[in-house]
C-alpha cells in the first residue's frame, strides 16, 4: 500500500504569497514617493534641455528603481506598517475620521504644492515639521459639517452684504464677514485642568467659547468652508488661522477694503500684520487679537504650518 504523503506545497505557497504583496507594496509605495521627490529635484537640479526632456525622463527613471531598492532593504517592516496603516485608515474611513479620502487628498495637495511652490524642499519640511497635535486639530476642523457651514452662511448673510457684489473679491469679503462675527462674540474659556481639549468647529459654532485652539479651527474651518484658503500657525504655545489673501497687488486692494468700507473704526490707525510665503502670496492674520484682519501677532514667530486644503 502506497505511503501518503503530506502536501509540502502549502507553507511555501504561503510564504510566496506574503513575498509577491510585499513585492506589491513595496512598488506602490516606492511609485508614491518617487513623483514627489521627483518635482523636487527637477526644480533644484540645472536643466540642460536635452530634446524631448530625455534627462527628466531618465531622472524619473533612475529615481523609481533607486527608491524601490532602497525600500527593499526594509520590505519586511514596510509591508507591516503598510497593513497597519491601512486598518487604521479603514477605521478612519468608517468612523468619519481620517481614512483613504482624507489621505488621497492630503497626497494630491503635496504634489500640487511642491509643482507650484519655487521652494519644494521647503513645503517638504514645513509638513514634515513639528505640529504638535496634529491629527487632533485637522480632526476638529470638521468644514464640512452641515452646522459649521450653516454658522459661515448667518454670518455672511449678516455682514458686509452690499460689498459683496465684487466677484474677484467675494469670497475673501465672505470670509472677513465670518471673521466679524467670530471675534465679535467670542468668549476665551480655558481647556480643563491638566487637559488639551479640542473642540471640533461644529461644536464651537454653539457656543463660540473656547481657547486660542478653539478660535484657530473654527474660523479656519468656517473660511473654508465658503470658500477661501485657511491655514494654521503654530507658534510657541499657542495657534492663530491665516487667510490667503492672493498677492501684494491683491493686498493693496484688500487692505482698502478693510479700512474705508468694512472695519473703518476698528482698523482706524492701526497697522496691518500677515506673512508672505516662497510663492509671494501673503497670508492675513485673522486671530483675536484685534477686531479687524490683520492684527497685531500674538507671536511672531512660526514654529509650524497647517493648510486646510
Amino acid at each position: 500500500m502506497p505511503e501518503s504523503k503530506q502536501s509540502e506545497t502549502s507553507p511555501k505557497t504561503g510564504v510566496r504569497n506574503a513575498h509577491f504583496w510585499a513585492e506589491l507594496v513595496v512598488k506602490l509605495i516606492s511609485r508614491l514617493l518617487t513623483i514627489p521627490i521627483f518635482i523636487i529635484l527637477h526644480k533644484a537640479l540645472p536643466n540642460p534641455d536635452w530634446p524631448f526632456y530625455l534627462d527628466r525622463i531618465l531622472l524619473f527613471i533612475a529615481l523609481i528603481f533607486l527608491v524601490e531598492l532602497i525600500l527593499k532593504l526594509f520590505k519586511i517592516s514596510i509591508f507591516i506598517g503598510f497593513l497597519a496603516a491601512v486598518v487604521l485608515l479603514t477605521y478612519g474611513s468608517l468612523s468619519k475620521g481620517y481614512g483613504f479620502g482624507e489621505l488621497t487628498e492630503d497626497y494630491q495637495n503635496l504634489v500640487v504644492t511642491l509643482w507650484e511652490s519655487p521652494h519644494p524642499e521647503k513645503v517638504v519640511l514645513n509638513n514634515m515639521a513639528p505640529f504638535p497635535n496634529r491629527s487632533k486639530i485637522r480632526e476638529a476642523a470638521d468644514y464640512d459639517n452641515a452646522k459649521v457651514r450653516g454658522f459661515a452662511l448667518m454670518a455672511v448673510n449678516r455682514h458686509f452684504k452690499k460689498y459683496q457684489n465684487d466677484s474677484h473679491y467675494r469670497t475673501i469679503i465672505q470670509c472677513f464677514a465670518i471673521f466679524k462675527e467670530i471675534n465679535s462674540r467670542w468668549n476665551y474659556v480655558s481647556d480643563p485642568k491638566g487637559e488639551e481639549y479640542f473642540a471640533k468647529a461644529s461644536e464651537s459654532a454653539k457656543y463660540l467659547s473656547g481657547d486660542c485652539d478653539d478660535h484657530a479651527v473654527l474660523m479656519a474651518s468656517c473660511v473654508r468652508s465658503v470658500g477661501g484658503t485657511p491655514r494654521l500657525i503654530h507658534t510657541n504655545r499657542h495657534l492663530y488661522p491665516e487667510l490667503l489673501i492672493g498677492n501684494k497687488k491683491d493686498l493693496e486692494k484688500i487692505i482698502p477694503y478693510i479700512t474705508r468700507k468694512l472695519f473703518r473704526e476698528e482698523s482706524r490707525n492701526k497697522s496691518f500684520h500677515y506673512h508672505i510665503d516662497d510663492n509671494g502670496q501673503v497670508w492675513m492674520n485673522l486671530d483675536y487679537t484685534e477686531r479687524y484682519p490683520g492684527g497685531k501677532f500674538l507671536s511672531p514667530e512660526i514654529l509650524g504650518v497647517m493648510t486646510l486644503e
